[in-house]
């Protein structure tokens, strides 16, 4: 029969004591978690042990001896070990034994209640505690569902993994606890339990109420009556900074929740939240630094206004590229020039808006640039919306060129159904047959022909402000992007992946 049994790296260093631990009969094999020490009370070692098993559900107990001879003068200490078998009666008492800085282990194991003793071959497993504790390894959906396959993985590895991560009570203690009985594990040394962390989980408490007053008073405000009145509505809706905003809200108040993570999925996700929150912070502050530096603010201002007239004129050559004979192409000329005119008083009216918000440009700028402090993605919304309203006539334009185009290609649709003997049923929703007289079909074949000769021409327009569209389109989609990289890129994640591997097993 062999016995394996897994021994913390921690504890090689330890003094000689017990080791305490779980026996796992499925499999034959027994985890150490902690190593105790002299001097201990076996009363007061079993009555620790059976309150970390009642609130951990792990059965852990006295396995057996650990022996760390350092010194000479402790040639009588094998002895008095293995009668600590028969104190806390484990079959098998496991002993395990190494000589100073010797390479070299010696394991066995003493079975003083059998009759017919075995002898056993024993596998020791070394491993690190630390990383098995802050790791997790996760059975599949179907597996976790199926009592069989449960009962199947307790007898893998991950019954390992289980037993040091449901020990969490029995690594509590620390340098700067001195309790009654003195152990040894992977948090001896009081770097991940120090004072310091301690004093930033109590202080987080009453800093996390404060927030989710806060947080509740906003939410409130912000689903109140007023807000959901027609105009204030349409803008929260259309505006991607609103939108942003609410985003930012519901994940200030994931991270504010007094309601504690049930599974490792939602630990990560607050965990990746609350460091995409902080970065995104961050950046904000050294944009909003750079920003108010040598006042950059001014001369974004000042460059404004040439850039308008700048594009106005670019829209306006365009203009009258269409109105003239784009690519040696036909047009109709009374449309073209009606378009063309229309167009034209639209970048007149829009340069004339641009100039009279001129005097304001560099107080709005100057605001814009204090919400960088809410964070990256903020500023980066308020761009986007920026840029929506500054080249709203191209909208404009693209709307109108798909409303022409669509209503020609609607008419020409309509006038073929003539020619075949069939109309649009708007009751019943169909097409059905119709006989037509001499004189309709007379008009609806003048109509086809008005409107396929203009259609080159709609079509033309329609097609040079879709792509002036979709270039405003890419811009603001490029935004998002960035923006939608920061809110759901999973950055904690990373980091972790890039600095302890073992936490996400």
């Amino acid at each position: 029969m062999v016995l394996k049994v897994f021994f913390p790296s921690c504890c090689s260093w330890a003094d000689s004591g017990i080791v305490v631990g779980r026996w796992v009969p499925e499999q034959s094999s027994a985890v150490v978690l902690a190593v105790l020490h002299f001097p201990f009370i076996p009363a007061q070692v079993r009555q620790y042990l059976s309150q970390v098993q009642r609130v951990t559900g792990v059965s852990v107990a006295v396995l057996g001896s650990w022996s760390n001879s350092r010194e000479e003068k402790e040639e009588r200490l094998s002895e008095f070990l293995e009668d600590l078998g028969t104190i806390f009666s484990h079959e098998p008492w496991i002993q395990i034994s190494k000589e100073g800085d010797s390479k070299f282990w010696s394991c066995s194991t003493l079975q003083t209640h059998s009759k017919n003793p075995k002898k056993e071959e024993i596998i020791l497993v070394y491993y690190d505690q630390r990383k098995v504790m802050l790791s997790h390894l996760h059975p599949p959906l179907d597996a976790a569902a199926c009592p069989e396959h449960r009962a199947g993985a307790a007898s893998k590895l991950s019954a390992i993994f289980d037993t040091v991560g449901k020990s969490k009570i029995l690594f509590m203690t620390d340098r700067y606890d001195d309790g009654p009985i003195k152990m040894t594990h992977w948090q001896s040394d009081g770097v991940e339990a120090s004072i310091i962390v301690e004093l930033m989980k109590q202080a987080s408490v009453p800093a996390c109420m404060l927030l989710s007053c806060l947080l509740w008073l906003i939410s409130g405000l912000c689903q109140s009556r007023v807000l959901k009145v027609w105009p204030l509505s349409f803008l929260w809706s259309k505006l991607s900074t609103c939108e942003q905003l609410g985003h930012r809200l519901q994940h200030l108040q994931a991270i504010s929740s007094s309601t504690k993570a049930q599974n490792h999925t939602q630990l990560m996700r607050k965990a990746n939240i609350f460091v995409s929150l902080l970065i995104d912070v961050a950046l904000g502050i050294l944009l909003m630094s750079w920003l108010y530096r040598k006042n950059r603010i001014g001369h974004l201002a000042d460059t404004l206004i040439p850039v308008a007239d700048h594009v106005a004129e670019e829209l306006q050559d365009l203009l009258q590229w269409l109105m003239g004979a784009p690519a040696g192409l036909k047009m109709n000329r009374a449309l073209d020039q009606v378009l063309g005119r229309f167009f034209l008083y639209h970048i007149h009216l829009w340069i004339s808006y641009i100039h009279l918000l001129s005097p304001f440009i560099e107080m709005i700028l100057w605001y814009v640039g204090l919400s960088a402090c809410l964070g990256l993605t903020v500023a980066l919304c308020i761009l986007s919306d920026i840029i929506a309203l500054l080249t709203f006539h191209i909208y404009c334009f693209y709307v109108y060129g798909a409303r022409l185009y669509c209503l020609k290609i609607c008419g020409l649709a309509s006038l073929w159904r003539l020619f075949r003997g069939k109309k649009w049923n708007v009751l019943r929703q169909r097409v059905d047959s119709c006989s037509y007289d001499l004189d309709q079909l007379f008009i609806g074949t003048l109509l086809f022909t008005i409107l396929l000769f203009l259609l080159p021409t709609t079509a033309l327009y329609y097609l040079v402000f879709t792509l002036l569209r979709l270039l405003v389109v890419v811009v603001q989609g490029l935004i998002h992007l960035l923006v939608d990289l920061i809110d759901s890129l999973p950055l904690y994640s990373i980091i972790l992946r890039l600095c302890r591997s073992y936490r996400l097993a």
